[in-house]
């Protein structure tokens, strides 16, 4: 196998250059991450709420169709 020196300049300039770019570009990346983390707590956060918000409609339309069930008009509670 013979030495090709273009090969092996190429090689080492890539290498090379990805070390000193990956020292630039880490601070970037990590900014990216906890934009991501950031926003998927966000999307968590919202979408427990909103199914609370969901858990309770139904928790009173159960309770509505049950008093209907018991003969109460309009599924309300007699005044």
């Amino acid at each position: 196998m013979t030495f090709h020196l273009p090969s092996f300049l190429l090689g080492y300039t890539a290498g090379a250059g990805s070390v000193l770019l990956s020292r630039h570009l880490r601070p970037l990346l990590l900014e990216l991450a906890t934009a991501a983390y950031r926003f998927g707590d966000m999307v968590l956060a919202r979408t427990a709420v909103k199914q609370e918000d969901l858990e309770d409609l139904l928790a009173e339309a159960k309770a509505r169709a049950r008093r209907a069930a018991n003969g109460h008009a309009n599924g309300q509670a007699p005044t």
